[in-house]
């Protein structure tokens, strides 16, 4: 069904003009809320009957907000504050989002008007819509909302102004201040919603760990490579991790001391690691137990390098493909699996030889599955420490390897330590049996 019917249904059900709920629908749409929610939304904002009403919105505190709600009226301190552009109706529309606070709770907002809010400011919000974002309730300030300042200030727990270290970042964030060392930055031209522009991505760390980053105005600071402080950055998933977003609106300054990075990374295992849902810099411990197909020689696509199959790239079609290594490996450490992906100078390194040496190696036996064979046989049954990306999505876990090397402990330790534990717990187990049986 089409936008537009969607709008005169819903305006014949709710009596109301049909172009005012399609202007409503379309922005909520636009804003990546499902059509079916949207028409939710609009009939709590207009009143179906159901709910005896528009009526006037209830006041409430923010903790007591539910995604049920349809508007509110709300007092609470702005948290944070920050601008973005978004395309709305085809053309770009600046919004403010961040969180507001009360001593109840915390709830993200959406300003789609210029209230001028500032991070401190304590405000009461009037006929505040509500709508559900990612399982949670979110605050919509628009203009049918009425806006005041307060003076009186609220006893609150949070931390005003969205001071953040990358490892407390997570998806969904806006407007958080970090200060981060640039550790990798290039230049790249993609195709934006405007035609190709210039961005910079990267790497940034700080005391807490690493996490990618995209600035979509590239700013010299940050293209120089020097320690930065960023405000205003906001946090979106990119490979199943966090990506600090850098706009047009993020104010970036170099700063004059340097920022130490951590070395040490956290090591989980498989499960607690994939139970993540995704997690920049991890290491995993754990037996190759398998070798999977796409692995060994590779062909890639000259364009955007993404591999191909039998000459054909999903984005460019038939193209002359470039060789390349990879290997794509199964990781078990015994509370699950992953699949390490290792790049052309990890395989180069498990493979014992060069991509030519690989080449030359597949004509002499006038087959390419003898490198993946030849590496099989090198790493498959043994223990590896991998340090890497991990991304988690319907397709399965994988991590992209940093670093891959073998474990130089000794197995026969490994092994005692093993049969110890189990030992004590069999005797816990049977300790508890006992004390059963005498009670």
């Amino acid at each position: 069904m089409e936008l537009d019917d969607h709008a005169e249904d819903l305006a014949s059900d709710l009596g109301v003009d049909k172009e005012e709920v399609k202007s409503d629908l379309q922005n909520l749409v636009e804003y990546s809320v499902p059509v079916d929610e949207a028409k939710q939304s609009l009939r709590r904002k207009y009143g179906d009957g159901s709910s005896g009403g528009s009526g006037s919105p209830s006041s409430k505190e923010i903790g007591d907000i539910t995604p049920d709600d349809g508007n509110v009226t709300v007092t609470g301190t702005v948290l944070t504050a920050g601008k973005r552009s978004i395309r709305y109706q085809g053309s770009d529309h600046v919004i403010v989002e961040g969180e507001l606070a009360d001593e109840t709770g915390t709830i993200d907002y959406t300003a789609w008007e210029d209230f001028g809010l500032s991070p401190g400011d304590t405000i009461t919000a009037g006929n505040a819509g509500v709508r559900e974002w990612d399982g949670e309730p979110e605050l919509n300030l628009g203009e049918s909302t009425s806006l005041s300042f307060v003076d009186e200030s609220l006893q609150l727990t949070q931390e005003i102004g969205g001071e953040a270290t990358l490892a407390d970042l997570q998806t969904g964030d806006r407007a958080r201040a970090v200060e981060v060392a640039v550790l990798e930055c290039e230049r790249r031209t993609i195709d934006g919603r405007d035609g190709e522009t210039e961005i910079l991505s990267g790497v940034v760390g700080d005391e807490s760990g690493r996490l990618p980053f995209t600035n979509w105005d590239p700013a010299p600071e940050i293209e120089d490579g020097g320690p930065v402080r960023i405000e205003n950055a906001y946090v979106q998933e990119f490979r199943g991790v966090p990506e600090v977003n850098v706009s047009e609106f993020s104010t970036v300054t170099e700063l004059d001391r340097e920022i130490e990075v951590g070395a040490d990374t956290t090591t989980m295992a498989v499960s607690e690691a994939v139970a993540t849902g995704g997690i920049y810099d991890v290491e995993l411990v754990g037996n190759v137990i398998a070798v999977r197909d796409g692995s060994g020689i590779i062909q890639r696509c000259p364009e955007c390098y993404r591999v191909i199959q039998k000459g054909q790239c999903r984005t460019h079609g038939d193209v002359d493909g470039i060789d390349d290594l990879r290997v794509k490996a199964i990781l078990d450490d015994g509370t699950g699996t992953v699949t390490v992906v290792l790049d052309d100078e990890l395989t180069a390194a498990v493979y014992g030889g060069t991509l030519d040496d690989a080449l030359e190696q597949a004509r002499e036996a006038m087959d390419q599955s003898v490198v993946a064979d030849t590496i099989r046989e090198r790493i498959v049954g043994r223990e590896f420490s991998v340090r890497g990306h991990l991304s988690v999505d319907e397709y399965g876990a994988n991590l992209d390897a940093e670093r891959f090397e073998e474990s130089d402990d000794d197995a026969q330790a490994r092994a005692r330590t093993f049969l110890e534990a189990v030992e004590k717990v069999a005797e816990i187990d049977d300790g508890a049996d006992a004390e059963e049986v005498d009670a």
